[in-house]
């Protein structure tokens, strides 16, 4: 009897301890700092990203030509062709990847160095679905993941890593877009919590394997309603060339 009460009091035990249980967050909120491009074009850049030290406006910033750019505010976007608007109002990048890519090139990667505007922890920025709605901190901020990032000569020559482009690719660890559903204010340490999971399967890393190196994945991102706009016009028209 003795030994069955012992049994049932470990088994207790284990049921109400307590673990620790890893939290999503958000580490830094980056902001840009404007400096010359260093791919030797005419324009500035933003790529070039530090912490904020206080809360940051978070809003939609309207079409990629003749909106606001950034969907946070104080940002700055050079190109405003091919980055910002509503589809790419906020970028996420894992600081667990750039730790990644520190172990792999021997040299630091600070927050912001990507030029991510949110550098998280805990959650897997590169495996979210498209549609996907964050929650993050407690003033109504809502986010939905959108897009892979895509890179550009500014990204390799901001690195000064050469291959960078086809390197990247490779990893496919692009981290993502997301835009504004509900606007608020973000700040370090914010924690981030997934609101909404849609029912398909296709992931940031999906989309941008199917952008940048796999073309025969394109028809699967259509399932994907809250996709970019930019992205299923190149899966559609892929298709209408390729046949369904």
């Amino acid at each position: 009897m003795r030994t069955n009460r012992l049994k049932l009091f470990r088994a207790t035990e284990r049921l109400h301890r307590s673990y620790p249980v890893p939290v999503a967050e958000v580490l830094t909120v980056n902001l840009a700092r404007v400096r010359p491009n260093p791919d030797a074009t005419s324009r500035p850049t933003g790529i070039d990203k530090a912490p904020a030290r206080v809360a940051v406006e978070v809003r939609a910033p309207g079409p990629m030509t003749g909106g606001l750019g950034s969907g946070l505010v104080g940002d700055f976007i050079g190109n405003r062709r091919s980055h910002g608007g509503d589809d790419q109002a906020v970028y996420a990048y894992a600081r667990e990847d750039l730790d990644a890519w520190e172990t792999q090139f021997g040299r630091i990667f600070a927050n912001g160095a990507f030029g991510e505007n949110l550098t998280t922890s805990g959650i897997d920025v590169s495996e979210a679905r498209i549609g996907a709605r964050w929650r993050i901190g407690t003033d109504g901020l809502v986010l939905e993941v959108s897009a892979p990032r895509v890179p550009c000569r500014t990204f390799a020559a901001f690195l000064e890593l050469d291959g960078w482009i086809k390197t990247f690719t490779q990893a496919a660890k692009p981290g993502a877009y997301l835009r504004v559903i509900s606007p608020g204010t973000v700040r370090a340490g914010d924690p981030i919590s997934v609101d909404y999971r849609p029912g398909h399967d296709v992931t940031i890393s999906l989309v941008f394997r199917a952008r940048m190196s796999e073309p025969q994945l394109l028809p699967r991102l259509l399932a994907a309603q809250a996709l970019s706009t930019d992205l299923k016009e190149y899966a559609r028209r892929w298709l209408a060339s390729n046949g369904s």
